[in-house]
């Protein structure tokens, strides 16, 4: 079951880079290619299930203290580590890895949210 789980996140995750790099100016895919694309949402994906509560942990008292905001540098974090990994994306200037951090994590929230909905 956590196999389809991971897919549908993957899936879901690809769907959003190609939809950023469209509609979103200064989110660049170099190549629409599938399997580039499949690759850098699969990345994405393994970076948000093991950086990502790594780093809330460590940013624990700030996510306390900003009452949450600080996940939103958690996921801008994550995005960059991303933006460094995978050379087939591009993210020009902090405003844009912001907005594409906040629709990612929504995103991501919702894809959460209903899969634990369905239990």
């Amino acid at each position: 079951m956590w196999i389809l789980k991971f897919a549908i996140t993957i899936a879901v995750n690809a769907f959003t880079l190609v939809g950023l790099s469209k509609w979103l100016p200064g989110f660049n895919l170099a190549s629409l290619d599938y399997k580039q694309v499949i690759l850098a949402a699969v990345i994405f994906t393994v970076l948000n299930s093991i950086l990502k509560p790594i780093l809330k942990m460590v940013l624990g008292p700030v996510i306390i203290f900003t009452l949450g905001l600080g996940l939103i540098v958690v996921n801008m974090i994550v995005l960059y580590v991303l933006d460094l990994i995978v050379e087939n994306i591009t993210i020009e200037g902090p405003l844009t890895l912001l907005y594409a951090s906040l629709i990612l994590g929504g995103v991501n929230f919702l894809l959460h949210f209903i899969s634990h909905q369905r239990k």
